[in-house]
């Protein structure tokens, strides 16, 4: 009876996240779309040669905070007011550390990407959405905990029509002025919308009262969080910068070898705005599944229910691979038609068919590593992830050299997929196993 009822809030979590799910991305993919045929394949390269700066900052402002606290709460802690207390200051001081750093290498790191300084003022402005985005992870973190999906969802909605309303209105404007004003809109479109989001979290939270004698420190709150967050963003870190370093070492080599700033530009952002964004289109399937198997999986783990574990991870997995290859089926059948509805352009269809057999690794790796973090894994995460990194920046450069263009970058993709994909299972196997 206790495992019919455990059932039932799992799958109605899940149930929330992947309907709640399906309404924001249906909002995110227009706005995608929209902003993606305003900019144009020039100003897309540039935008895709910004997102490993935009992942890394990312992930640096997002610290595991949701996670660390939905583990905690999902454990059985119940002094919700005191973890918040203690974790903004913490979310504050990283933040202030990383904007400053942002602001004195944005110039270099422009140069870095593009040879010129004209994303020098986008880099910038994706730091200033640090703040908000740690303050966002924070409170998610409590929802998650509480298996609560509903208020979640219905933020993460309502952030992407703020998003879409701004870009339909704005967009034409910015674009008028220069690329780098449409570049920086784009970016900072996400304050406004982060805002959003958090406005309508907070309304769904009990009322807490917090009195001046609580504005205190919890230093085990602190080291308690901190023990998970801190392995967990590492792990996340060294992909970050592996995937940061990966725009300025393919460019550099494809320099090297005589390829084009304009052609590498040109390409980058057919792979990642069309060919790539085209192939993971539900990934926010397998992301927000794997967001309800957190607590559940960090509950049952530490009560030693390793039955338990293994049917949830199973679930997980089956249910991600199975919207994964009947999506990735369909795009590599019809890429052409997919492309012209989507984004009016023919451009990326032998990217699609290069990495369409691999893509469908996506959707089997993601649940592995928020498994492995949920059962206090993380060391071992952050081993394969070096690991990988390290195979994937090796593989770019020795690709290079053979004169294959960004087909190099393509190779490296799938090779890292693959590697990672078979360490994880291993690991989560022999976690459960041994266990």
């Amino acid at each position: 009876m206790l495992n019919r009822i455990k059932d039932n809030t799992f799958i109605k979590s899940t149930l929330i996240l992947l309907i709640g799910g399906l309404f924001g991305k249906v909002i995110g993919f227009i706005l995608k779309i929209i902003i993606t045929r305003k900019l144009g394949t020039h100003s897309m390269g540039l935008f895709s040669l910004l997102s490993p700066t935009s992942s890394l900052l990312s992930v640096l402002s997002v610290f595991y905070y949701s996670n660390a606290i939905s583990k905690m709460i999902s454990e059985g802690h119940k002094d919700i007011k005191g973890i918040f207390i203690s974790i903004i200051p913490i979310s504050v001081l990283i933040n202030f550390i990383f904007i400053y750093i942002t602001l004195l290498i944005s110039n270099y790191l422009s140069f870095e990407l593009s040879d010129s300084n004209i994303l020098k003022y986008p880099i910038i402005c994706i730091s200033l959405t640090m703040p908000f985005i740690s303050f966002s992870s924070i409170i998610k973190g409590y929802f998650w905990g509480k298996q609560n999906m509903g208020p979640y969802m219905l933020s993460n909605f309502i952030e992407q029509v703020v998003r879409l309303i701004l870009v339909i209105l704005f967009i034409d404007y910015f674009k008028s002025i220069s690329t780098t004003s449409v570049l920086c809109f784009v970016i900072l479109i996400n304050v406004i919308g982060e805002t959003s989001s958090e406005i309508t979290m907070l309304l769904f939270i009990p009322n807490i009262n917090i009195k001046l004698s609580d504005l205190k420190i919890n230093i085990t709150y602190i080291k308690e969080i901190l023990s998970f967050c801190i392995p967990s963003t590492t792990s996340k870190l060294i992909g970050s910068i592996s995937y940061f370093l990966e725009p300025i070492i393919l460019t550099r080599f494809l320099l090297l070898n005589s390829y084009s700033s304009d052609y590498i530009i040109y390409e980058y952002g057919i792979i990642n705005a069309y060919a790539l964004s085209t192939l993971l289109m539900p990934q926010f399937f397998t992301q927000n599944m794997s967001t309800s198997l957190i607590p559940e999986l960090s509950k049952n783990y530490s009560n030693k229910n390793i039955e338990l574990c293994i049917k949830r991870i199973k679930q997980i997995i089956m249910l991600s691979l199975l919207i994964g290859s009947i999506s990735t089926l369909i795009i590599a059948i019809f890429p052409s038609l997919i492309l012209n509805i989507l984004y009016k352009t023919n451009e990326g269809i032998d990217y699609i068919r290069l990495l369409s057999p691999f893509t469908i690794l996506f959707y089997i790796e993601y649940p592995l590593v928020e498994s492995l973090q949920a059962l206090g894994k993380t060391k071992k995460v952050l081993k394969i992830t070096m690991i990988t990194s390290t195979i994937r920046i090796i593989s770019i450069i020795i690709f290079s050299f053979l004169k294959i263009g960004m087909y190099s970058f393509i190779l490296s993709i799938v090779i890292n997929l693959i590697c990672s994909t078979y360490l994880y299972y291993k690991e989560v196997k022999n976690t459960l196993l041994i266990t």
